[in-house]
């Protein structure tokens, strides 16, 4: 099982409420909407998507990286796993 699926159902609220901007961006686009309206939308959007890559950054951090009795090779994984999801989420 997951780390995250004790945080399940928060994260899955999160990303519903994400859904709903991407669809209201559609409509938008799709109704012919004012730049600006739309552009607040996708900031909108992106501010959502990285305050959720936030907290399932420090889920992982806490438990692969910063949990006591973790192994080295196990605490070495934890961060090779999430430096290598930094380095694609930064591009």
């Amino acid at each position: 099982m997951s780390h995250t699926a004790k945080a399940a159902p928060d994260l899955i609220v999160r990303v519903r409420k994400i859904a709903g901007q991407v669809a209201a961006i559609e409509r938008e686009l799709v109704g012919d909407a004012d730049c600006d309206t739309v552009l607040h939308r996708v900031a909108a959007v992106r501010g959502a998507v990285n305050g959720l890559m936030d907290e399932i950054i420090a889920d992982h951090l806490a438990t692969h990286v910063a949990r006591p009795g973790l192994s080295d090779a196990d605490r070495a994984r934890g961060a090779d796993e999430l430096l290598a999801v930094i380095r694609r989420y930064g591009k």
